[in-house]
């Protein structure tokens, strides 16, 4: 799980090949980029498994091989895909998918502005993988996913809770309001008392890593969630996003 300094990253999420360089297409790409954010810091990757004609799925077929080719190129740290809507639009399909894994993520994400999100996180605890359950500060759909991932853990009374992370994505936004605003740390104080990582996309990226770092939440980056550094200039890599989410982070041994 993420610590002080090391984020996890995003090694594709939706960008295609219209995105740049930067964005790792194949599965082959994808393990040489996972491997290379590893080594500049990274210490858990996410990855959106693809079809050869580029389109996401939670096929057995398609989520096992990309598993597999990242581990046998030695990536070490724990293995997260996307368990949502834009790799399999029906919910009852989505259930369906998961529970034929053959080879199983480390983590799984579930949206839960999704429909049957807690369905899914609870088949995902139950096959042995954990969940990052995402809810949104900032935006109009967040209030209602909040309160559905609260109640859901409510009915899970403790069971495989310990299995859940709250990924919480911070609304695009202006950058000031952001990173200085009262409604973000308000909103961290209403979520419930998970572990929990803090991510923006794109102009909320930088803010949100900013702001994960003065509360000492986990934080991401990654191609799949923003395609420049802080400064603005086209990153050319993932591990070079990683390498300057690590300078504006704090280290182990330090207070937030």
């Amino acid at each position: 799980m993420s610590g002080a300094g090391r984020p996890a990253v995003s090694l594709n999420g939706s960008r295609g090949a219209a995105d740049g360089p930067a964005v790792p297409l194949s599965p082959e790409d994808l393990a040489e980029s996972a491997v290379r954010a590893v080594a500049a810091g990274a210490d858990e990757v996410l990855v959106h498994p693809r079809t050869p004609c580029g389109r996401e799925s939670l096929s057995p077929r398609v989520v096992g091989p990309v598993l597999e080719v990242l581990r046998g190129a030695g990536v070490g740290v724990p293995l997260a895909v996307p368990a949502s809507i834009g790799a399999e639009p029906d919910p009852a399909q989505r259930l369906a998918r998961v529970r034929a894994w053959t080879v199983l993520p480390d983590r799984a994400v579930v949206h839960f502005a999704e429909p049957g999100a807690a369905e899914l996180a609870r088949a995902l605890l139950e096959r042995g993988v954990a969940v990052d359950a995402v809810v949104t500060l900032g935006g109009p759909a967040g209030p209602k996913a909040l309160e559905r991932l609260r109640s859901w853990l409510v009915r899970e009374r403790g069971v495989g809770r310990a299995g859940v992370r709250v990924v919480a994505e911070v609304a695009a936004g202006p950058a000031d309001e952001q990173t200085t605003g009262p409604a973000l740390p308000a909103g961290l104080r209403g979520l419930p008392p998970q572990a929990l990582l803090l991510f923006g996309r794109d102009g909320a990226s930088w803010p949100a890593l900013r702001l994960a770092g003065r509360c000492g939440t986990a934080a991401r980056t990654g191609v799949g969630d923003v395609l420049r550094l802080p400064d603005g200039r086209p990153a050319r890599s993932n591990a070079e996003l990683v390498a300057a989410a690590r300078e504006l982070l704090p280290r182990a041994g330090d207070t937030p």
